[in-house]
């Protein structure tokens, strides 16, 4: 697997160099392309150039031309003035007007020169002007295609530039993953390599062990057995075989489905008999109307009688369904229903073969009809030699189906090598019958057709034939499927059933079967009898974990018993403490209200006896309130001066919450009823906290009740989207395999483009590579001909 993958992800890097030197190409290929129509651009500057340059020398041409038509016609005028002046003074002599004559000759000749070159130069100027423009049409033509050209490259370059980074970043998530399935495929390939050398040591552990018991086995049987029964064929026979339940339901599954279709075809036949019953009185002579021949009479009383053949064939049939049971033995040589089906299929065979020569004679009597046509009459010889061939047919396959049956009344009747013959013969007979019918079928379909069109034809005739041709059709979809079905299942009718003693031959007699089925009724009653239900008991391991637990928890609750009966004696200390110091706290406020008073009653003395002393009886009110920090300083006075008054006397109290120095005093101040609203009081808060504290409680079991409803509505929906990420998991890698032959695809695709690409680029260079050798023949001719202008 390894190996593949290495092949695999080399193969991709090869594709990958391959696609990148394709798109080096394809880039380099672009940059030419536009330093091309940058040159191509330079050149239609440089040609715009040339052609103004051109221009304006043709616009000097053209005022030179207009100079020397003027200076042409000065010259005429003076030949003009001289020819007048030659004429007057033509008396002066004939050597002057020699000379002016010589004189005007060399000027018309020189002037004749002149026009002739000037009209050449314009023409020549005309023709190198029309064609510099119709180059000029065609270069910039030219431009803007390969423009266009170079812009759609540069498009799918960079198309395929993007396509390339997407594959490539796909080519690598590949590889990594690819690695990554290597690494765990390499793993798992060593720990199969383990488990294989441990297989192969099991292996030799159990080969070595085998040849043990097979020695030991060997050695026993040679000394402890004292024949073996399966080499002679005689004792072997007394053996008895094992019982096969697959083969039993397997064939008791066949001839259900066996017995359907036989129900069918007897269906068919019946409705094929009597439809034909009511054409014979029907067709050629209608019985209502006129007496039919005798033939027919005695054909139609013949047929009158088929259900008493047909239905024994599915009663037979039927019966040895039902005696197919799993409990029984199904060969041929213990079937004996098999032999009662045979007799009604010969007895039935018989019944065609009688009714033969009447639905011959028949037929023929439709032949010779007056109305009868020469198509007809040659469909009703097929018809008979159809007729002829079924019921050969159905007396082959009565003597298969007898040949079949003998073993059950005779075993020795048939040999067990030539069953397998017999059940493929009865299969080629089957399919030849149902081609026989179907022959038929298709012969009686032509054959109504042709009827239909004769016009003595009445209604009753053509709902008879239509019934008769649906007959026929279910009688060839019957044969159809028996034969398909037999064909099917001739590898379990051939193949021998696995009946017989060991080491012996496959046959098996009455007696064998009845032996064997003994036995399995005493199989099945001993597994039964040992297979009943054992009374329920604690098996060992829970009941010693139970054991354990018992213990546990009897420790466990001797344990918590003492700690609780701390806790009680515990709890009871400190009530008692409690109410102690509950009872302690009361008398030391009533101590603080009567020091108190006492206090007020000091200081409203000292204030009376300081007015006294002062003459002021006014400032009594403002002595009595003293402020708080003096008020607090007299107390800490009285506390310090109260140990030595006589009557207090200092206790210490110790107990769990510590120690307590109380002084009482000798007076009784006890108050029974505010000690009670005290203790109620005190009682009335514990059950208010309980209560707070219970209602707590309730509180956060409903908030965790609910939260583990929560829980479990989450893990529900967890266990959901699992299942759902598991399904898009395998979507998700069906899409990837999709995806990876798209990708070949894909790559297959492009790999053609860029060779259709390089092939277009390639022409590209070379049509540019004319062009340019265009380019330099004009401009050697352009500069040819701007030599031979300025020469001139």
């Amino acid at each position: 697997m390894a190996g593949d993958l290495q092949a695999k992800y080399s193969k991709l890097a090869q594709e990958y160099s391959k696609l990148r030197a394709q798109n080096q190409v394809l880039k380099k290929g672009v940059v030419d392309e536009q330093a091309n129509s940058a040159s191509l651009k330079d050149q239609l500057k440089q040609r715009d150039q040339s052609l103004r340059k051109v221009e304006q020398e043709m616009d000097s041409l053209s005022f030179r031309n207009q100079q020397l038509a003027k200076r042409v016609e000065l010259l005429q005028e003076e030949l003009v003035t001289s020819e007048a002046k030659s004429k007057k003074g033509k008396s002066k002599g004939d050597s002057p007007s020699q000379q002016g004559l010589q004189t005007q000759s060399v000027f018309d000749e020189d002037l004749q020169k002149k026009i002739q070159e000037n009209e050449r130069l314009h023409i020549q100027f005309y023709e190198a002007g029309e064609q510099h423009r119709h180059q000029e049409g065609q270069m910039r033509a030219r431009l803007e295609e390969l423009e266009s050209q170079s812009a759609q490259h540069q498009a799918v370059v960079d198309g395929l530039n993007a396509r390339y980074t997407e594959a490539v970043e796909r080519l690598q998530t590949d590889k990594a993953r690819m690695e990554t399935k290597s690494q765990t495929l390499e793993h798992e390939s060593k720990e199969c390599r383990m488990r294989a050398e441990e297989c192969q040591q099991q292996l030799r552990r159990c080969q070595a062990e085998l040849s043990r018991q097979l020695k030991q086995s060997s050695s026993v049987i040679q000394e402890k057995v004292p024949f073996n029964d399966t080499k002679l064929s005689d004792f072997n026979s007394l053996n008895v075989p094992a019982h096969n339940r697959r083969h039993q339901l397997k064939a008791r599954d066949l001839a259900g489905q066996a017995l359907a279709f036989v129900q069918d075809l007897v269906a068919a036949l019946l409705n094929f008999h009597s439809y034909t019953e009511q054409r014979v009185h029907i067709y050629p002579r209608d019985s209502s109307i006129e007496p039919i021949s005798p033939l027919n009479q005695k054909f139609s009383q013949y047929l009158h009688e088929n259900a008493a053949y047909v239905r024994p064939l599915e009663d037979g049939l039927l019966q040895l369904h039902q005696s197919i049971t799993e409990d029984t033995v199904t060969v041929l040589e213990t079937v004996g229903k098999l032999k009662l089906f045979a007799d009604h299929f010969s007895a039935y065979s018989h019944f065609l073969q009688k009714i033969l020569p009447y639905q011959l004679k028949s037929l023929e009597e439709e032949c010779n009809a007056p109305f009868c046509t020469a198509a007809l009459t040659a469909k009703n010889r097929e018809l008979q030699s159809d007729v002829t061939c079924i019921t050969t047919q159905f007396d082959k396959l009565s003597n298969y189906i007898n040949l079949l049956a003998l073993p059950s009344v005779r075993q020795d009747a048939l040999p067990q090598t030539s069953m397998s013959a017999v059940f493929t013969q009865l299969s080629a007979c089957l399919h030849s019958l149902q081609d026989a019918v179907k022959e038929m079928s298709k012969h009686y379909s032509q054959k109504a057709s042709l009827e239909g069109e004769l016009s003595n034809v009445t209604e009753k005739l053509r709902t008879t034939t239509e019934c008769l041709l649906g007959s026929l059709v279910s009688l060839n979809n019957c044969t159809s499927k028996i034969a398909t079905f037999f064909s099917n299942n001739l590898d379990f009718f051939t193949s021998s059933p696995g009946y017989g003693p060991r080491g012996g031959p496959a046959t098996l007699d009455p007696l064998q079967a009845e032996s064997m089925l003994a036995n399995k009724k005493k199989a099945a009653t001993y597994l039964h009898a040992i297979q009943k239900p054992r009374p329920q008991s604690v098996p060992y391991k829970e009941a010693l974990a139970n054991r354990r637990v018992l213990t546990s928890s009897t420790e466990s609750r001797e344990g918590l018993t003492q700690q609780v009966n701390q806790s009680q004696e515990k709890i009871a200390r400190l009530e008692q403490e409690k109410e102690h110091w509950l009872l302690e706290a009361q008398l030391g406020k009533v101590r603080l209200e009567k020091e108190s008073q006492r206090i007020g009653e000091l200081e409203a003395q000292l204030a009376a006896a300081a007015a006294a002393a002062r003459g002021a009886p006014a400032s009594v009110a403002p002595a009595t309130a003293l402020p708080p920090a003096d008020a607090s300083a007299h107390d800490q006075d009285d506390a310090e001066a109260a140990p030595k008054c006589p009557g207090t006397e200092p206790t210490t109290s110790t107990s769990l919450v510590g120690m307590l120095s109380t002084t009482f005093s000798t007076e009784n101040v006890g108050d029974e009823e505010s000690r009670e609203q005290l203790i109620k009081d005190h009682y009335m808060a514990r059950v208010g906290e309980l209560t707070s504290q219970l209602q707590v409680s309730d509180s956060k079991a409903v908030h965790f009740h609910a939260e583990c409803r929560a829980l479990a509505k989450r893990l529900a929906l967890a266990e959901k989207s699992r299942e759902a990420l598991s399904e898009e998991v395998k979507v998700a890698n069906q899409n990837v395999t999709r995806l990876q032959d798209d990708l070949t695809t894909t790559k297959r695709s492009y790999e053609d483009q860029l060779s259709m690409m390089s092939d277009h680029l390639c022409s590209m260079n070379e049509t540019l590579s004319k062009q340019r050798e265009e380019i330099d023949t004009l401009k050697l001719g352009s500069k040819a001909n701007a030599k031979k202008n300025k020469g001139r």
